[in-house]
């Protein structure tokens, strides 16, 4: 049975990979193999086919977030990428960004841990920088207004200032990066609090993560975070992350479903706004349908 529009507007995601269809869209190469184009067309077209699979399988069940994978193509911002990639697929992202819209579903990115344009290290900031515009750039192929790349504030290293001026200036003169931006804090280094003069400096919005203020609250309640980044938005739909703690796993680790009490703590800050909620679970499309069923929208 499909699944009814979640009530007050709340709309639901996942990451990556749908394990009911058995489908990806971070199918990858190994960097050594970035120059053979045959493995590497294989890679992205498989990706390519696989979103379009579980955008359908979504919209049946009224699953109207995705994020998709960082490696849709791989490697796109790797020196030795042996193509014009918007030129090769522009028109199937085209076409599958248009088939998103019209489902209903609103696209995103979340670049990895690696992406750090505050880093010390140069050349990490320009490996980072053509990452994040590669990301921008797929994005403004699908054409989705609502297309956000979540970006984490990367490492301190010793000075939180300093690391905070860095990545401020790495990205200011960044338009088309910033047009999709939004930052989200971590479990170890950046609250939302730490977050929101960056976030000032940069006109870029806040997601607010669950379970990283557990790990690291910034001197914030749940309800005061999740206030302060919601009001960065300004008239866009907000976003904001949820997972539960992975039993014995390190602080900030997803656990494979989310438990029923986290849920019950994000309704009760959320207060009928209407979001967009990102579900970080291992157990992905799994662990959204459980929630649609604890909200009376799936059998």
């Amino acid at each position: 049975m499909a699944a009814r529009t979640a009530p007050e507007g709340l709309r639901l995601g996942y990451p990556c990979q749908n394990r009911t269809l058995r489908a990806t869209t971070n199918h990858t190469v190994r960097e050594r193999n970035v120059v053979l184009g045959e493995r590497l067309d294989q890679a992205v077209r498989a990706n390519l086919r696989d979103l379009e699979r579980i955008l359908w399988w979504n919209a049946r069940q009224g699953i109207r977030l995705f994020r998709v994978g960082q490696h849709l193509i791989p490697f796109a911002s790797h020196p030795r990428f042996p193509w014009d990639w918007e030129e090769r697929y522009g028109a199937e992202i085209q076409r599958l960004g248009a088939l998103a819209r019209s489902l209903g579903i609103r696209l995103s990115f979340h670049p990895g841990q690696y992406v750090n344009p505050g880093s010390s290290e140069p050349s990490v900031r320009d490996r980072s920088l053509r990452e994040l515009r590669y990301t921008a750039r797929l994005l403004a192929r699908f054409g989705d207004p609502e297309g956000v790349v979540v970006l984490h504030g990367g490492g301190v290293y010793g000075d939180r200032q300093r690391a905070l001026g860095r990545l401020c200036r790495a990205l200011q003169k960044e338009e088309e990066v910033l047009r999709f931006l939004a930052l989200e804090n971590d479990e170890r280094c950046w609250s939302v609090a730490d977050l929101m003069p960056a976030a000032r400096v940069l006109g870029v919005p806040v997601v607010f993560d669950l379970l990283h203020h557990r790990w690291r609250p910034g001197g914030l309640s749940e309800g005061e975070a999740l206030a302060a980044a919601l009001e960065t938005w300004g008239g866009r739909r907000p976003k904001v992350h949820v997972a539960s703690q992975a039993r014995g796993g390190r602080p900030g680790a997803h656990a494979p479903y989310l438990h029923r009490e986290d849920w019950r703590r994000l309704r009760a800050v959320l207060r009928g706004s209407g979001v967009d909620v990102m579900v970080e679970a291992k157990a992905k499309e799994r662990a959204v349908l459980r929630i649609l069923r604890w909200e009376g929208l799936q059998r």
